[in-house]
């Protein structure tokens, strides 16, 4: 029976976006899932849709189911086509294909490390030392499983392949279908008497220390590599790679955004009204800035260089310093007084142009002019 159109399952069309496709799967999981459903054949559906979510979420499964239809997904081995690839094939209808050699060099995984740093040090960058567990190859049999004295034997049972031929009749005919190995776990080697200090894995767990260089401008969650620090290879295969993920405290006072800083500067209402010089913190240290009279809430000062620097070397960021003048709230008589003075002589005080053209507005919508 041929296979439903995958876009035809999820209920989209072609031009779907990937948001549609996500919107589409939850709908349909919720209402097939097995524990849940009431529907015939829920668990079959919901199969059905579990696979088409699976191809059309990722775009390059999806470009080529586009080009390919459900080939396409089947021949590069994704699609829950019941094949992983060419391989699985030949081995259902031929019996043989390319088959893994489980005793061949394969590299380790790849390890995965969360390090917080404070605001200054993500931006000027710092040399640290961290510990982290990971498995390392057993001093005591230097990797084999074997005690001392002994060395793992090849299987007898798939002769140090690591897998078994099953034969299956079928409606095809008679085919031979190739399966992991149980006696020796697809090894390929029986260890007869096990290493006592890691009880036959060739590894044991330790807290390994491994120096981390933080470069000046990293910013939060970007990614550190470093090279061969993963979990070791197998039969002599080369280390995994290890990841340092990032992530930065915010500070109570600066704001990053990309590698520009931004910073709030409060003035009082005489600085902002006749102006002053005034210093700005800054991750650099005190920058004096002067505030031209009439300087109004929201006006943007700009410090060139005074951001983070490029995480790639292209440059150094500016600091943007916005003004938020405070009005006060607790006032002394005197205060008030000149304050309530000022107020009686603004109507004749000089304002620009916008300013006038906002208070006559303002008076007009009153007057109902």
């Amino acid at each position: 029976m041929s296979k439903r159109d995958y876009y035809e399952i999820l209920g989209i069309d072609k031009n779907a976006s990937k948001d549609d496709i996500r919107k589409a799967y939850r709908k349909l999981a919720r209402k097939y899932h097995p524990d849940v459903s009431k529907e015939e054949n829920a668990e079959a559906k919901f199969i059905e849709v579990k696979e088409a979510y699976e191809v059309l979420n990722d775009e390059q499964k999806r470009a080529q189911y586009d080009q390919f239809g459900h080939a396409g997904p089947q021949s590069q081995g994704f699609g829950g086509g019941g094949f992983s690839g060419f391989d699985d094939i030949f081995d259902m209808f031929f019996g043989g294909g390319r088959s893994r050699d489980p005793n061949a060099p394969r590299q380790g995984n790849d390890l995965q490390y969360t390090m917080t740093l404070k605001f200054e040090e993500a931006i000027f960058g710092k040399e640290t030392e961290i510990t982290l567990p990971k498995e390392e190859e057993c001093d005591t049999c230097h990797g084999s499983g074997a005690k001392p004295g002994t060395r793992p034997e090849t299987c007898s049972h798939c002769g140090g392949s690591g897998q078994l031929n099953i034969e299956q009749n079928t409606p095809l005919g008679r085919v031979v279908n190739r399966r992991s190995c149980h006696h020796c776990q697809g090894t390929g080697k029986i260890i007869e008497d096990a290493c006592t200090t890691c009880d036959g894995r060739g590894r044991v767990n330790k807290q390994t220390k491994v120096k981390v260089s933080i470069p000046a401008g990293i910013d939060d969650g970007q990614q550190i590599r470093i090279g061969g620090k993963g979990e070791p290879g197998i039969n002599g295969g080369p280390p995994g790679d290890l990841f340092v993920v990032i992530q930065v405290e915010p500070h109570d006072f600066f704001h990053r955004e990309g590698d520009d800083i931004y910073v709030e500067m409060p003035l009082t209402f005489a600085q902002a009204a006749l102006g002053d010089e005034v210093e700005v913190p800054t991750v650099h240290g005190k920058v004096s800035i002067k505030i031209p009279a009439g300087t109004q809430t929201g006006k943007t000062f700009r410090l060139r260089g005074k951001g983070s620097p490029n995480v790639r070397g292209y440059g150094q960021g500016d600091q943007r310093v916005k003004v938020r003048v405070v009005t006060p709230t607790k006032l002394s008589k005197e205060q008030k007084d000149i304050l309530r003075e000022f107020n009686q002589t603004e109507d004749n005080a000089p304002i620009s142009e916008e300013e006038d053209s906002l208070f006559k507005r303002f008076k007009k919508a009153f007057k109902g002019d």
